[in-house]
Parts: structure tokens; C-alpha cells; sequence
């Protein structure tokens, strides 16, 4: 089998990871692709949003599978694309990409078919209807970006300053650009947060291990939103019957729903999920594999990934149920200072090789690059360290002393990443 992974961060070096490991991939390719990634495959530079290049190289490349990592290319249309070419991918069309791509069209949806999440809700325009919408609902509340915005457009409003703070950033400097276009406005839900996602066929849905993400860049959930600092498999706040019942009563209703309307979802279909006093309501949807959630499930993930997604592309899954290891799987992301606004950049990393040396641990790059010889960080999010134990205390010590061999000068980390969950076990 001949795959073409497109994407370059850390849920990408992880999927590259995983698929490499199928004795039936032959050949991989990454578009872009990033330093650890050349480990697994070939790096292709080619840009995620470069959908008619990366369609076009698929097909002269006789790629039997293409697996979509990043949201963006999925609402570009780059599966329509594919499709069009003759060539199979893991991966929604750009209107069922519409589930994540648009908060309001998510909204909506849920509201049509039953899904239960945050009520009431409006969807305003400008700063006017904004003040009237949360005079409606009243404070706290939540208000999101309807468009894309690489998982740091939602904004918490708890008092007045919060919210002059959010209109400023939203109808002002129009931080969001297009994807603020459009501002969702409902209740904050208060909660423990996790993360449910499976895989879908268009028909039948597969459910991943549950996992637990952590969204805010500051200790004890503080500070602003980013796209997740660390996350462990399993979640240990939905049991095995909550699991099952948020199979039942959200992703099969969901892919069910998006079948009934005439756009099958083949792909992941993601809740994130809010387990309130009234019960779990869907925070949002995501139609690709979290991140980091996706670094600890496909660490502990058993069976083989390429054949799985071929199938999802296809005729449809022939397994009944994922297995998973026993084992616990801990991530951390290391991020520069000033993420995830304005992170240093150009920095050169020290003492990968001995962190990746460690027993159980793997690192994988997200915001890294080469130059010459030295690995330098790029990004905002640079490096995820992750590893198993047979408990999430085991995982964790042995992620927090990996990620301690490594240096950079503007390194950062959570230091609680996991902390109140073991507290509560």
C-alpha cells in the first residue's frame, strides 16, 4: 500500500508513526511533513493548503490511501479533490467538514437531531448584537469564532472586562479574520472536560479509547486557550458505560444525522465533551484526529492502522471493536514562550536523543526545523513528549523526565498536566 499522510505537526508525526508500522505500507509519503518525519517516510513539500498539488501528486503517484491530518485541507475540499482523481482517502468532504469548520453550522445540526450540548445560544454579527446576545444569556458565558482559527477562538467571558476584552478581540482588531465573521454565543458550561472520538465509515462508527486533553496554556486551566498543552489515554473521568452511551447518544446520532442530510461523514467524527451536573453536552465537533489526543490513542491503539482507514475509505470497516493496550499513555506538549501568541522562534533544541533513549518514551515533533544539522523550534507547539506506564502516574513520570532532557532557552511546559485526575482516583 502506497500512502500519502498530509500534514506536519505532532498529530502527523504520530499518524506517521502508527502507519509505518503496517507491515502492509510499502511506501509513505508526508506533505508537508517535518523533521521527525523523515524517520518514517518522504518528506514532500508541498503546503496543506495546496489541494489541487497534493490531489495531483496522489494520483501520479498511484497513492492507494491519502490520511488527512489537519483540519485545514479537509474544509479546503482537498478530499473532493481526491475523490474526483480516483484516489481513496480517510477524511470528510468539505461540506461534512462543515461540522468543525463552522461552530454556528454545528450548532444548528446538533439542535435538528437531538445532540444535547449548551442552550440557549445565538449567533450575532458585530460588537451590537454581541452585548444584546449576552445580555440575553447572561454571564458566564462562552463566545466562539464561527470560523477556523487553529483551536484558540473561543473566548471565556466570567465579567465586563472579559467581555470588552472579547469584543475588542473579535469586532476590532478582527483577530480571527474571516472565521470571526460569524460569533456563537451560548452558556459556559462547567464541567470536567474529555474527549470522545471514533472512526466512521459513513454508516457505522468505530469508538476510540477515551482521552483527556488540556486546553489552556497556564497551570490549573488559566490563561488563554491554545491547541492543547497535554492530553492522556484513558481519559479516567468517563467509565466504560459513559463511553457507551456517548457512542449511542452522540457519535451514532451524529454520523446517522449527517447521512440522513445527505453528507455522509467517512473519517473521525470528535465530540468534545463537557460532563456537567445535567449530563455530558458537545462543547464542539471535530472531524479529524485531535491533537494531542491522537498521540496518546495511537500509542496505545492495537490494531493496524492502514488497512482500518483503508477500509473507512472504502466498502466500509469489516472489524466489529478497536483494541487497545492496558497501558495508560501521557503526552506533553512543549511550547516556546509566548505561545500561542507570539512564540520565540529559531532556537536550537538539545537533547532529543537522550530523551527518546528513555524506556516507553517517544517524541514527536510539531513546530520544529533543520538547520544544517541542528533541529531548531518553529512553532508555537514544538514537541510532544509522550509515553506509556502501567498507571497515569507511570506515564507521567516518565513524560515529565523526557521532557526534561530536552533544553531549549524558550521552553515551556504545564506542570499539572494529569495532576487533578490522579488526585481524584
Amino acid at each position: 500500500m502506497r500512502v500519502l499522510l498530509i500534514g506536519s505537526g505532532g498529530r502527523e508525526h504520530a499518524l506517521a508513526w502508527k502507519l509505518r508500522r503496517s507491515p502492509e505500507v510499502e511506501a509513505l509519503y508526508c506533505a508537508p511533513g517535518n523533521p521527525g518525519m523523515v524517520r518514517h517516510g518522504e518528506v514532500v513539500p508541498i503546503a496543506i493548503d495546496r489541494t489541487m498539488e497534493l490531489a495531483d501528486f496522489a494520483a501520479e503517484r498511484s497513492i492507494d490511501l491519502v490520511v488527512v491530518g489537519p483540519e485545514l485541507p479537509l474544509s479546503l475540499g482537498i478530499v473532493d479533490e481526491l475523490e474526483g482523481r480516483g484516489v481513496a482517502a480517510f477524511g470528510p468532504t468539505r461540506a461534512a467538514a462543515r461540522l468543525e469548520s463552522s461552530k454556528v453550522f454545528a450548532k444548528e445540526f446538533m439542535v435538528r437531531h437531538g445532540i444535547p450540548t449548551a442552550m440557549p445560544f445565538e449567533v450575532v454579527a458585530d460588537e451590537e448584537g454581541a452585548r444584546r446576545a449576552v445580555s440575553a444569556i447572561g454571564m458566564p458565558l462562552v463566545l466562539k469564532a464561527d470560523g477556523l482559527a487553529a483551536g484558540k477562538g473561543v473566548l471565556i467571558v466570567q465579567s465586563d472586562r472579559d467581555l470588552e476584552d472579547a469584543l475588542r478581540s473579535l469586532f476590532r482588531e478582527r483577530r480571527f479574520g474571516e472565521a470571526g465573521a460569524r460569533v456563537l454565543v451560548e452558556p459556559f458550561l462547567d464541567g470536567e472536560e474529555v474527549s470522545f472520538m471514533g472512526l466512521s465509515d459513513g454508516r457505522r462508527v468505530l469508538a476510540l479509547a477515551t482521552s483527556k486533553d488540556y486546553k489552556r496554556i497556564g497551570e490549573g486551566d488559566t490563561g488563554p486557550n491554545t491547541g492543547g498543552m497535554g492530553a492522556h489515554s484513558p481519559s479516567l473521568v468517563l467509565s466504560e458505560t459513559g463511553s457507551e452511551a456517548m457512542l449511542r447518544e452522540v457519535l451514532e446520532p451524529t454520523v446517522r444525522g449527517m447521512a440522513d442530510e445527505g453528507v455522509p461523514l467517512r473519517g473521525v467524527v470528535y465530540a468534545g465533551l463537557m460532563l456537567t451536573v445535567e449530563g455530558p453536552k458537545v462543547l464542539e465537533y471535530n472531524i479529524r484526529f485531535g491533537d494531542p489526543e491522537a498521540q496518546v490513542l495511537l500509542l496505545r491503539l492495537e490494531d493496524d492502522l492502514a488497512p482500518l482507514l483503508l477500509d473507512g475509505a472504502g466498502s466500509g470497516f469489516r472489524v466489529e471493536r478497536l483494541r487497545f493496550r492496558r497501558e495508560t499513555a501521557a503526552c506533553l506538549v512543549l511550547a516556546s514562550r509566548g505561545y500561542p501568541e507570539k512564540p520565540a522562534t529559531g532556537e536550537t533544541i538539545r537533547g532529543l536523543d537522550t530523551a527518546e533513549k528513555r524506556p516507553d518514551v517517544h517524541v514527536f515533533h510539531a513546530g520544529t526545523a533543520l538547520r544544517g544539522r541542528r533541529i531548531v523550534a518553529a512553532g508555537g507547539r514544538v514537541l510532544n513528549v509522550c509515553a506509556l506506564g502501567g498507571t497515569l502516574i507511570d506515564a507521567l513520570e516518565r513524560a515529565y523526565q523526557a521532557a526534561d532532557d530536552i533544553y531549549w532557552p524558550s521552553k515551556v511546559l504545564r506542570r499539572d498536566i494529569g495532576r487533578r485526575v490522579v488526585a481524584g482516583c
